[in-house]
């Protein structure tokens, strides 16, 4: 099987499909109905997915977020089969959010997640960049391609394919092929495309510049050589992602030993049929878990959270059922560091401590509940009557514990002391208790 490595920004695309039969009352807008989402890897998140689509194993070299955007993200890649190797993100997930109507864009709203640049290079990361049949750089101008270690790595791969970003750096010396649309050249008209593009080759030292004109094909340009790749007739479809698709399939070929004649004949038609398709508003990730990102598993969280530098906390409890103190509570809790994992008892273990009525809701019911507010990052389900085992697996630098304890007698102290975690104390809202609303539940019944 081919293995190719994409590197670059991923970003989370989310579609609203809906009707348009009103205009707003309030302003003359259009009013969608009947919204359906859909979310996708966007970005080199798409690129990444396009390529294991086709059937080649696909490591994403890529910097996510610890944020909900960032786990659904991370979750549709796992589902679309793309191996991810992250190196961690300090701003928000970038998200595109397409408002649609009869499969037209009506209107487009960017978080764009500014602030923050992506992590260091891992050496997992060199390895996938070194060990791939080929690379593609799907650059967004995120600042992940211009990390010192991951270009010295570019450097000395290949073939590497660079699909640039006006707002990214230049891509290193060597490339087999760059790919920048026309928009990006500035150029119009074949003459000043072809010139522009043999400028671009030789201010890049790249063997060859291949020009996308969209619904016009691509015009390449290899040493001497310049040519024009027209794309076959195509009506409608949607353009949104047609230069990810190309350049995924120029690099699939040049991993199979093509050249780049045809790599860039066979990248144009995959663009045209991909177009025609409808686009990246038309792919889907095959067992995608839809809008709701798939349980995060603690463990792996724990370990990148920590590879990052950062902070785990972790905190264990019933929440049986789950009220104002225990909101407030998580909320504090995840302050302490940069991921809140929630150690939740069994119903076994529920009902040693709480006796043979409780819980009154089970456990996957209490994880679902938890793992839907902000404040928690994952759930782990224990059966003994404390967290201990459970937090020697996870490790976490601070156990937050609600309620009136002696940091020093509670017995998950001392599994702490074992790699320098602490415990840290966090009050409950004074009179909130589920033993005590249960109480006022049955004094009204």
């Amino acid at each position: 099987m081919t293995r190719i490595t994409v590197v670059g920004d991923a970003l989370l695309d989310r579609d609203l499909d809906g009707r348009v039969e009103r205009i707003c009352p309030e302003a003359p807008v259009p009013v969608l109905d009947a919204v359906a989402e859909r979310a996708r890897p966007g970005g080199a998140g798409l690129a990444a997915a396009l390529a294991a689509a086709d059937g080649h194993e696909v490591t994403l070299v890529t910097a996510l977020s610890l944020d909900d955007a960032g786990r659904h993200l991370a979750s549709l890649l796992e589902a679309a089969d793309v191996d991810v190797v992250d190196v961690g993100l300090a701003s928000p997930t970038p998200v595109k959010v397409r408002l649609r109507c009869d499969d037209r864009l009506l209107l487009r709203v960017d978080h764009a997640g500014t602030g923050g640049k992506p992590g260091e290079a891992t050496h997992a990361a060199s390895e996938a960049i070194h060990h791939a049949d080929a690379v593609l750089v799907s650059d967004y101008g995120r600042g992940l391609t211009a990390e010192p270690t991951i270009r010295r790595a570019l450097a000395d791969a290949g073939p590497v394919v660079w699909d640039p970003h006006p707002r990214g750096p230049a891509p290193v010396e060597g490339c087999t092929l760059v790919t920048p649309n026309q928009r990006e050249t500035g150029a119009t008209g074949l003459a000043s495309i072809e010139r522009r593009a043999r400028e671009l080759a030789r201010q890049w030292s790249a063997h060859a510049v291949a020009v996308t004109m969209g619904a016009n094909g691509a015009l390449l340009v290899d040493g001497d050589r310049a040519g024009v790749f027209p794309a076959p007739p195509a009506v409608g479809g949607d353009p949104c992602g047609a230069g990810d698709r190309f350049a995924a399939a120029a690099t699939a070929h040049l991993a199979r030993g093509a050249s780049i004649d045809e790599a860039v004949a066979a990248a144009v038609e995959a663009a045209t049929a991909f177009v025609t398709a409808g686009g990246a508003g038309a792919f889907q990730v095959t067992g995608a878990p839809g809008t709701a990102p798939p349980p995060t598993d603690p463990v792996e969280l724990a370990d990148r959270v920590r590879a990052r530098g950062g902070r785990v906390v972790a905190t264990g409890g019933c929440f049986d059922l789950l009220h104002a103190g225990h909101v407030e509570m998580l909320a504090a809790a995840r302050d302490l560091g940069d991921c809140l994992i929630v150690c939740l008892n069994s119903d076994d273990s529920v009902r040693r401590l709480k006796g043979p009525d409780r819980p009154l809701i089970p456990e996957e019911e209490r994880a679902s509940v938890l793992r839907a507010l902000r404040s928690v990052d994952a759930v782990t389900i224990f059966d003994e009557d404390t967290p201990a085992r459970t937090l020697a697996t996870i490790r976490p630098d601070v156990f937050a514990k609600g309620g009136d304890y002696d940091a020093r007698e509670l017995p998950e102290a001392a599994v702490l002391e074992r790699w320098g975690g602490e415990v840290a104390i966090l009050p409950y809202l004074d009179g909130r208790s589920t033993t005590r609303l249960l109480e006022e539940a049955a004094s009204r019944g």
